[in-house]
């Protein structure tokens, strides 16, 4: 029982910082209407900026201050992603505006290479490393119950808490505030949106920079965890199946289908890849989603879309 929960455990973890990923997803999918395909690059443009700025900083303001050079650093890699959402607006969208979906998704899949490559241009392309003062030792729980204790990485508890909070912060940003009600809007219908007097071309800027912030958030988590390199993009595409597990429009189907792919494929790597001659964990999300779209296409969670003639 200690192993299995050791096990489901860590599932949970790795389904928070999904979640935290997938999240961008529907925000940019309810707002503009499509599948943001750059998000995995954006988080890696992020790590690579987060890591870099960390490195400078420290030269810039002649402080070994590790919490000062963390803070600035975390400040202009935002900076960083604001302009790239603002000019991803600029240069892009505002150029889409009421076109074809298919439209907008070939421009995302333009804005993924355009990020990988310029980041790697900007920031540099060898593996760097981002300490944030996560732990790195793990700990027991529940010694007392089950012999020798439950094994938990607290690296892996703290990022799980900290995707947790963050997830939990923009799902009440966007049902509960203004400019969340606005958001919603758009994506019900642009032309409406704008003949009340709702500014697509701002509310645009904040929802990628909304998913910016969270792109950060998980490139540093993942960056701490892995260090930071290309291979960080297609981790990051790992939520692509959460987001169609979950429903595409739907927040807390982020959250809930994060959670069940995190699980289900630590449980069946451990208990059904023994059997199978293992690597269930690389594609287990893959069939998962192949499965929803075949019976399910909508999700979890998601509307379901009557077309009537």
């Amino acid at each position: 029982m200690g192993f299995f929960l050791e096990t489901f455990f860590g599932g949970l973890m790795a389904g928070m910082l999904y979640s935290l990923i997938a999240l961008g997803f529907v925000l940019i999918f309810k707002a503009s209407g499509v599948f943001n395909f750059a998000q995995g690059a954006m988080v890696l443009f992020a790590a690579l900026a987060m890591a870099r700025f960390a490195e400078w900083v420290p030269q810039w303001l002649g402080t070994d201050s590790k919490l000062l050079a963390n803070g600035v650093a975390f400040v202009l890699a935002m900076a960083c992603m604001v302009a790239v959402a603002w000019l991803i607006e600029r240069l892009c969208l505002s150029k889409l505006v009421n076109q074809e979906p298919i439209a907008l998704l070939m421009a995302t899949l333009g804005i993924t290479y355009f990020l990988d490559g310029f980041g790697q241009t900007l920031f540099g392309s060898d593996i760097y490393k981002i300490d944030v003062g996560l732990p790195k030792d793990p700990m027991f729980l529940f010694e007392q119950t089950f012999p020798g204790g439950v094994l938990i990485s607290q690296e892996d508890l703290a990022a799980a808490v900290i995707a947790a909070a963050l997830v939990a912060v923009l799902a009440l940003f966007f049902q509960k505030t203004a400019t969340g009600r606005a958001l919603r809007a758009v994506a019900d219908d642009h032309q409406a949106a704008q003949s009340i007097g709702i500014p697509l071309s701002r509310i645009w800027v904040i929802v990628w920079s909304v998913a910016g912030f969270a792109a950060l958030v998980a490139g540093i988590i993942w960056g701490s965890k892995l260090g930071v390199q290309f291979s960080l993009s297609q981790v990051a595409l790992k939520a692509l199946p959460v987001v169609i597990l979950g429903g595409l429009t739907s927040v807390p189907g982020a959250i809930i289908g994060g959670l069940i792919i995190g699980v289900g494929e630590k449980l069946s790597e451990v208990y059904l890849g023994p059997m199978m001659g293992g690597g269930i964990e690389i594609w287990f999300a893959y069939v998962m989603a192949l499965l929803f779209l075949l019976f399910r296409p909508q999700g979890l969670f998601g509307e379901k879309i009557i077309d009537r003639v």
